[in-house]
């Protein structure tokens, strides 16, 4: 059944009348908030924000409020963190207070903050601690998994050669591969490109991805309740992750019949020896359900963010086709992952009280004109020295900073370098318009910035 705009609008307010009322007075906790646009009842600051274009719409308030302000989505209150300085000061400088894990209501359906993306406290910390050990047994950062990486360059400038420099979509098969690269640790193993069952996984990560950073994902993350009784698209993020919940309990059933706590051959079994080390502790947080969610965690997020960084790469490739040329690195996603304040830090002369969502906008440090001459600009000199070598910039903050950083930035970096070259060394990336009529805005700018759909030509150098 189909509903409109205008429509939704009406239930929600309805609906969300009811919300209010519960929560009362009770939602109201004591502390300095920094200033912020005036909510309107139910709606909160709504109005105010493009919901295609949410990026832009908090830049813009971020220029009359400052660079710590506070937002209403509907009925629930947050502190925005804009620019450099102030996101530092919050994730880098109070990391232990922003460690906790903000409210995203329709991950929290998905997982019940179980697994290792939405998990607090010291579930979290256990959870991570084993996770990122275990990557970096299974070769994050070492030479072996480089040389599985670039096995799968390989695959991939195959695959690009099989289009004979006719016109295509790159989208799936860049998702493929990157795919590929996670499976290999998580699973074991990676997938031939043509099997039905790494298709459909393969097209539920896309599909999702897009479904979250949506309007209609994002307005579930505001109205969890009302839209949880709606019709519409945002329903397919459920359905679809219980078919990825789905394949990866498989996964785990097969790897449970052939289980040597002798050999462990990837991150499932790695999860099962510690899984059979602790089955008499009752408080342990290592169960059948936790590796199934962390799996995910880990496949999903291993999956989307890099691949999604590759095809805005190439996008930016193409449409300055002298950087191109000169072969330089792109960069990598920009994020806004809200995080919780556990204490009561101060952040900018503001005191938040514990427990508010806090905001920080990642893209809006690499916008920041106090850190990158030019940033609006796409200027790889940004990250290199007088003498054209590679500097870490201070201000580059893709994969997050402070207690919650990317747990997986090193096999990211590494992805992302050997990928960009492999296909850079084989092919020239050629576009179907002209390099300035490439549009490289966001399709939709929600949990992630979606780039829009292309197609290009991989013609061999």
């Amino acid at each position: 059944m189909e509903i409109t705009a205008a429509t939704l609008l009406l239930l929600l307010l309805g609906l969300s009348c009811l919300v209010v009322h519960l929560r009362g007075k009770g939602q109201r906790k004591r502390g300095c908030l920094p200033p912020g646009p005036r909510p309107l009842p139910l709606l909160g600051n709504l109005l105010q924000l493009d919901t295609k274009d949410m990026a832009k719409s908090l830049l813009m308030l971020s220029e009359r409020y400052g660079p710590v302000y506070t937002l209403h989505l509907g009925p629930q209150r947050m502190v925005v963190l804009c620019g450099y300085q102030a996101v530092k000061e919050a994730l880098v400088d109070q990391a232990e207070a922003f460690s906790g894990r903000g409210d995203l209501p329709v991950l929290f359906r998905l997982t019940q903050g179980n697994g290792i993306a939405l998990s607090n406290g010291e579930k979290w910390k256990v959870l991570r601690r084993f996770a990122l050990q275990t990557l970096r047994n299974f070769g994050m950062g070492k030479r072996s998994l480089e040389e599985r990486i670039q096995q799968e360059a390989q695959c991939l400038g195959q695959e690009l050669a099989h289009t004979q420099s006719a016109p295509f979509d790159p989208t799936f098969l860049i998702s493929q591969a990157v795919a590929n690269v996670i499976c290999s640790i998580v699973f074991g193993d990676r997938f031939d490109y043509q099997d039905g069952s790494f298709l459909t996984l393969v097209g539920l990560i896309n599909q999702n991805a897009h479904l979250y950073s949506s309007p209609w994902g994002q307005m579930y993350n505001i109205f969890p309740g009302p839209m949880s009784c709606l019709p519409g698209p945002h329903n397919r993020i459920f359905e679809n992750f219980e078919q990825l919940r789905q394949f990866v309990l498989e996964r785990v059933k097969m790897h449970q019949e052939s289980f040597d706590p002798n050999c462990p051959r990837d991150f499932i079994d790695c999860f099962l020896l510690k899984m059979e080390q602790e089955n008499q502790d009752p408080l342990s947080y290592f169960h059948t359900e936790t590796l199934v969610m962390t799996t995910h965690n880990l496949f999903f997020a291993g999956t989307e963010t890099v691949s999604t960084t590759l095809r805005y790469g190439f996008l930016l490739l193409m449409k300055y086709p002298e950087i191109q040329a000169r072969s330089q690195r792109s960069p990598a996603p920009d994020r806004a992952c809200p995080c919780c304040l556990r204490d009561q830090p101060r952040c900018q002369a503001a005191l938040p009280p514990s427990g508010t969502n806090v905001l920080p906008l990642l893209f809006s440090v690499h916008n920041d004109p106090a850190q990158f001459k030019d940033p609006a600009t796409f200027d790889p000199a940004h990250f290199l020295d007088p003498s054209g070598g590679f500097r870490k910039h201070d201000a580059f903050m893709a994969f997050s900073a402070g207690k919650r950083v990317c747990l997986g930035e090193g096999l990211a970096r590494m992805e992302l370098f050997l990928l960009f070259t492999t296909v850079l060394q084989r092919f020239t990336l050629t576009p179907l318009v002209r390099p300035e009529d490439i549009d490289i805005s966001p399709l939709m700018s929600g949990l992630g910035n979606m780039p829009r759909p292309y197609e290009f030509r991989a013609v061999p150098r």
